[in-house]
């Protein structure tokens, strides 16, 4: 997911209000396919429609009756001098522009944006910028375990075993905190011994553990690094420089406060997105509208 300014939030969140529509009846809302396509990024409306029968496959897959979140209406276009050509569109509900956001490409900010704005009951701004900000934690985290699992994987093809890998993080990290080792940062936190550090920090900090691991990554093969010895310091150099370069900005990896326990938001957010479904009002009847 890109991560998104406050003002670029604020924008995206104002042109995606101004699309949806209201059975007031019903107090359903709704969004029409065709005018959500261009603010999802679609230029074509037939991969646009791909990606809807994506979502209706995955509203089966939960036993979800998809006529209550998809509605296939014609809509007249005009083409010019008079003249009108009927269209197929689709009433969506806010559940059905979710599970369309979640097959889209996240690299899409538009994508990235829909899948938090669809995802919460509500349109308050800042509820939507607390779950990107969960999504781009996570996402950094997960990066961070990719690159970790990678230089375990290349050490250990040049002679270093799990062990001498713990010691090679530790002293990166000792290296990134300003002397401060992953059990002192810990402490510092208030973490628990038994677990990872990483659940408890801030989405710069990850992504600064993450980018001096994937200089390590890199350097290890393209140097042809051999032992513990030299993987470390090379480890140990690589956290030094970025500690250099986030204290060009003034920030203090050791210095920032503790984030919220990433297990404790992903369990929060998962028990959203079950209940999204249930939340999310439902088309009425054709017989009704």
């Amino acid at each position: 997911m890109r991560q998104l300014d406050k003002t670029k939030i604020i924008s995206l969140k104002e042109t995606f209000d101004t699309i949806v529509q209201t059975i007031e009846d019903e107090q359903v809302e709704f969004w029409y396919a065709r005018e959500l396509m261009a603010l999802l990024g679609y230029a074509r409306w037939e991969n646009f429609e791909v990606a809807i029968s994506r979502a209706i496959e995955s509203c089966k897959t939960t036993e979800i009756v998809p006529s209550d979140h998809f509605r296939e209406v014609t809509k007249m276009i005009a083409l010019g001098k008079g003249a009108n050509r009927p269209v197929k569109d689709f009433m969506l509900t806010r559940y059905a522009c979710y599970l369309i956001a979640q097959n889209g490409d996240p690299k899409k900010e538009e994508i990235a944006f829909a899948q938090c704005y669809f995802a919460v009951q509500t349109r308050r701004q800042e509820i939507i910028e607390e779950r990107m900000q969960f999504i781009e934690r996570t996402e950094a985290k997960e990066r961070l375990k990719e690159s970790e699992k990678q230089l375990s994987q290349n050490i250990y093809e040049r002679g270093v075993d799990d062990k001498g890998f713990g010691r090679i993080r530790s002293k990166g990290d000792t290296a990134l905190f300003g002397g401060y080792s992953t059990t002192d940062m810990k402490k510092r936190l208030g973490v628990k011994d038994n677990r990872p550090l990483a659940d408890f920090l801030p989405t710069v900090t990850i992504a600064a553990k993450n980018l001096a691991t994937e200089l390590t990554n890199y350097n290890v093969e393209n140097k042809n690094l051999y032992g513990e010895v030299l993987i470390t310091t090379e480890h140990i150099q690589n956290n030094v420089s970025i500690r250099e370069l986030l204290a060009q900005r003034g920030i203090k990896p050791e210095n920032l406060p503790v984030s919220v326990d990433i297990k404790k938001l992903e369990r929060k957010v998962k028990a959203d997105t079950k209940k999204l479904a249930d939340t999310s009002r439902k088309l009425p009847n054709k017989n009704d509208s």
